[in-house]
């Protein structure tokens, strides 16, 4: 059985109050929000122009736990050597970190689709935006309202 000196308890209380301190004072988790989104687009695609449509959004309006949120998407696109998708990427407006997916394709893949379940913090705007061969850039957005919130905080 090993016991505590009063020197290593001293050392080992001064140090548990100087982590609580510091997480008391720490600042609050910053969530992303539309500018912040916005300013992650903008550095992906500089400064082309966002068109609307080209892509579905299948992402629920009221999502009951925030944990486990479906979301699907398609692009219209042939798939075809001179005229497909590239990149799909998922932004939202009140998470963590405002980035939350993206996706890659060729001009082999059948179609620009895929499901996944992702985590919402809070009540959101969901971004997707499409980047396509020829350099077009599409987007879409949904809010979707979370009940229960699934990122923590």
């Amino acid at each position: 059985m090993t016991l505590i000196t009063g020197a290593s308890r001293r050392a080992f209380l001064a140090s548990a109050g100087g982590g609580l301190a510091l997480l008391t004072l720490a600042p609050a988790i910053a969530w992303a929000d539309a500018k912040m989104v916005a300013d992650e687009i903008a550095k992906l695609f500089g400064g082309k122009t966002l068109k609307e449509g080209r892509i579905k959004l299948d992402l629920p309006s009221i999502a009951e736990n925030g944990l486990v949120v479906p979301l699907s998407f398609e692009v219209e696109s042939p798939m075809t050597e001179a005229d497909y998708v590239k990149s799909v990427h998922f932004f939202a407006e009140g998470n963590p970190s405002p980035l939350i997916a993206s996706f890659t394709f060729t001009p082999l893949a059948p179609k620009a689709a895929a499901s996944i379940r992702i985590r919402l913090a809070q009540t959101q705007n969901i971004v997707a935006v499409a980047e396509m061969s020829n350099g077009d850039v599409y987007t879409a957005k949904k809010e979707v309202k979370v009940t229960i919130g699934g990122c923590g905080g």
